[in-house]
């Protein structure tokens, strides 16, 4: 899978600028047994997948739970090492960066985690949780700090006099908004939203995600947006890559894809989605894949999707498929995507 062949340019038009590029990236955990801790294999978490993303826009990864979503936003922060295989920021090649010079590159690259009740230390006040980056990184003092804060709360929606209250104080909502001013503090170009809000009340959800796609509007942010949610992923991205078992299946514009999905991954993760009216979703077609996805441990030879497929045929079980175009920017691996 070539990175530069993934989102070519628009005939006549300037190619969108590409803020990450991560390109054949791979990432296997280790199994290892006995006393010497010998290894007998490995879990492929992260297992060659290659994209681009753009300054400015959003970039869904969605997929079941066990796919690789979360540890591929691991990877890309360097908050995992890759196992092979690089990630761009801006150029530069964040596996060669360490200690002083990666510390220094943290500010502009954050995360949202994915629960706001354990990523939040109980003991500290909100203030001192935001404040925390810019004193880590020694950006402004005193009053300047203090101000900073109440700034930050104010962009997430929160007053300055919650500053003083400890996180189990605030709903699941509040907590989330907190780590939310947390990641900005910095004034980062680059956030992996891990699941943002899988552990918030469906009431809350498009509170939250109206939140991030403000700030990206008024900040300038890029984002990684990981979810399992495809109704809230439409909402939110601008291009769409649907990842199986390491891999990446199909990756097009939000449109195209929920329009036109070319992948059978796609079309049975999209048909479990429910749509509001009641005679459109009684004539649909629901497609339900038996089984479970098997262990990146073990994964099966050919394409990964074959023990679960319903189109499957005895070349899926033998051959790879081929990462192709269909279409403008609509890549998919099926050998039977049309």
């Amino acid at each position: 899978m070539e990175a530069d062949s993934l989102d070519p340019a628009t005939p006549g038009n300037a190619a969108p600028e590409v803020l990450v590029r991560a390109t054949n990236l791979k990432k296997h955990f280790p199994i290892v047994k006995g006393v010497f801790k010998k290894q007998v294999g490995a879990v492929r978490a992260v297992d060659g997948i290659s994209f681009d993303i753009h300054r400015g826009e959003t970039l869904g990864l969605v997929g079941e739970s066990g796919s690789g979503k979360s540890t591929t936003g691991r990877v890309i922060l360097q908050l995992e090492e890759a196992t092979e295989g690089t990630v761009l920021f801006e150029n530069m090649d964040l596996g060669k960066i360490k200690g002083e010079e990666l510390r220094a590159l943290r500010p502009r690259m954050q995360m949202v985690f994915q629960n706001p009740h354990s990523s939040l230390n109980p003991r500290m006040t909100v203030g001192t949780i935001i404040s925390e980056p810019l004193r880590e990184h020694g950006e402004s003092k005193g009053t300047e700090r203090q101000q900073r804060v109440e700034e930050l709360l104010g962009l997430v929606g929160l007053e300055a006099k919650h500053a003083s209250r400890y996180p189990h104080e605030f709903s699941g909502g509040q907590r989330q908004r907190i780590g939310i001013a947390r990641a900005i503090a910095l004034s980062p170009d680059f956030i992996v939203c891990d699941e943002p809000i899988a552990a918030l009340d469906v009431s809350i959800q498009a509170q939250v995600v109206n939140l991030l796609e403000n700030l990206q509007d008024v900040l300038g942010l890029t984002y990684l947006f990981i979810s399992h949610d495809l109704s809230m992923i439409r909402h939110i991205a601008d291009r769409v890559a649907v990842m199986y078992l390491g891999k990446i299946m199909e990756m097009s514009d939000v449109g195209d894809l929920y329009n036109n999905p070319k992948h059978p991954y796609t079309n049975a993760l999209l048909s479990a989605v429910p749509v509001p009216d009641p005679e459109v979703e009684a004539a649909r077609q629901h497609i339900i894949l038996k089984g479970d996805i098997p262990s990146p441990a073990n994964p099966p030879p050919g394409c990964p999707f074959n023990t679960r497929c319903p189109i499957v045929q005895d070349r899926c079980i033998t051959e790879e498929p081929e990462w192709r175009e269909l279409g403008s920017n609509h890549w998919v691996a099926c050998h039977f995507a049309e």
